[in-house]
C-alpha cells in the first residue's frame, strides 16, 4: 500500500530540514532562500513499531520488514499560489497526488534565517497556506458545478443530488473552511473523491520550535499560538535537533535525547500521527523467513487484509488463524498460543484488529 504524506509550508520554515531528518539523509537541499526546493524530494520512512521487533525476538527471522510511509518534500508555497504565484501550479499538482498534508509551521525566532513575510506569525502562515488550498478547491468545485448544471438538465436524480452537494461544498469553502473539517454524508463520499479537492485531505501540523523550547512548550500552547482548535493534530519538534541526530547511531541518538530529558524522538511521534490520520492500522506475519508489518485500513476484513500480501490470498481465502499481539508475546509464539487456546480461526467476515498476528489459509 503506497501512502504519500506531502510536507508543505511557506519557504524557509524547515520543510527540507524535516525531510532530511525523517529520511536520515541529505537528500533535500536546505538553504536560506525561497524555493531552494523546486522538484519534490521523495523518501520512504519506516513506521516506528517496537511490537515488530519483539515478535522478531521470538521467531528469529532471516528478515524484518517494517511498515512504511512515503514523505514528499514539496516546494514552498506563497500567497497567490492558487493564481500561479511562485511555484504555485507545481505545488498544487504535487500536493494533489498526496494522501495527507503535513504542514510545517515556523514557531522559532532566528534573525539569520529569512522569513518570506518578514516576521514570525504562525497563525498567519497557516492562514496563507489554507487560503491558497481553499481558493484552488473553489476553482475546482466551480468547474464541477458548471458541468453538473449542464448534465442535470437531463433529469438524472443522482446528478441533481451531486449538484446540490457541490453547491454545499462551495458554500463551505466560501466561508474559508477546509473540507476535511466538514461532516460528509455517506451517500456523497464517493462523489467527494471524484472532485479531488485538496482540503479534503487530512491535515497534520508540525510546530518547528527552538531547541530550548522542546521541553517547555505544551501542545495546547502551540495550538493557541498557531490559531488552531483543540482537535488539530500538532506535533512539536526541533528540526535542528532531529537533523543533528542523523550523524548518530540509533543507540547514540537515544542516549543523546535521554541526556536532554527527551523520552523519544519527535519524529517517531510524527510518523505515527501521520500514519494514524490516514485511518490505517497494522497486522503482523511472523515466521522463520521474515517478521513483517502490513498496512491496512481500519475496518478491513480478513480476506481484504490477505489481499494486501497477495491478490491470490484474497481470491482463494479459506480462513485466518489469528493471535492477538499480547497473547503471542505472553505465550512465547504461535505454538504456545495454540496450546493455550489463544489461536482463533476467523472467517471472511472477521474485521481485523490492530496488532493481530495472522496466518492466512487459502486455495491456490
Amino acid at each position: 500500500m503506497s501512502l504519500k504524506i506531502g510536507i508543505t509550508g511557506l519557504p524557509n520554515v524547515g520543510k527540507s530540514t524535516l525531510f532530511n531528518a525523517l529520511t536520515r539523509s541529505k537528500g533535500a537541499d536546505a538553504q536560506n532562500y525561497p524555493f531552494c526546493t523546486i522538484d519534490p524530494n521523495v523518501g520512504i520512512v519506516e513506521v516506528p513499531d517496537d511490537r515488530l521487533y519483539k515478535l522478531a525476538e521470538i521467531v528469529d527471522p532471516k528478515k524484518i520488514v517494517p511498515a512504511v510511509c512515503e514523505f514528499v518534500d514539496i516546494a514552498g508555497l506563497v500567497k497567490g499560489a492558487s493564481e500561479g504565484e511562485g511555484l504555485g501550479n507545481k505545488f498544487l499538482a504535487n500536493i494533489r497526488e498526496c494522501d495527507a498534508i503535513l504542514q510545517v509551521v515556523r514557531c522559532f525566532e532566528d534573525t539569520n534565517i529569512h522569513h518570506v513575510a518578514g516576521q514570525i506569525n504562525p497563525k498567519e502562515d497557516i492562514e496563507i497556506i489554507n487560503t491558497e488550498l481553499i481558493l484552488a478547491d473553489l476553482q475546482t468545485i466551480e468547474k464541477a458545478i458548471d458541468r453538473l448544471t449542464k448534465e442535470s438538465k437531463a433529469g438524472d436524480k443522482k446528478v441533481k443530488a451531486d449538484l446540490g452537494f457541490a453547491q454545499t461544498l462551495k458554500a463551505w469553502l466560501d466561508e474559508g473552511k477546509i473540507v476535511s473539517e466538514m461532516d460528509i454524508p455517506d451517500e456523497f463520499k464517493d462523489t467527494l473523491k471524484e472532485f479531488q479537492l485538496l482540503t479534503k485531505k487530512p491535515f497534520l501540523y508540525t510546530a518547528n520550535i527552538n531547541e530550548d523550547q522542546i521541553l517547555n512548550t505544551g501542545i495546547d500552547e502551540l495550538r493557541t499560538l498557531m490559531g488552531l482548535d483543540s482537535n488539530a493534530r500538532v506535533v512539536p519538534m526541533s528540526a535542528k535537533i532531529e537533523e543533528d541526530l542523523m550523524d548518530f547511531s540509533l543507540a547514540e541518538a537515544r542516549e543523546y535525547l535521554q541526556e536532554m530529558g527527551i523520552k523519544e524522538s519527535t519524529l517517531n511521534q510524527l510518523i505515527r500521527q501521520a500514519y494514524d490520520i490516514l485511518g490505517l492500522q497494522t497486522f503482523f506475519t511472523a515466521g522463520p523467513k521474515e517478521a513483517r508489518a502490513w498496512t491496512i485500513h481500519k475496518g478491513a476484513t480478513a480476506p481484504q487484509s490477505a489481499g494486501v500480501i497477495h491478490t491470490d490470498f484474497e481470491k482463494g481465502f479459506i480462513r485466518a488463524e489469528v493471535i492477538t499481539y499480547s497473547d503471542y508475546i505472553e505465550c512465547d509464539g504461535e505454538s504456545g498460543a495454540r496450546e493455550k487456546g489463544k489461536l482463533r480461526s476467523e472467517g471472511k467476515e472477521y474485521i481485523m484488529k490492530d496488532g493481530d498476528v495472522v496466518h492466512f489459509l487459502f486455495n491456490n
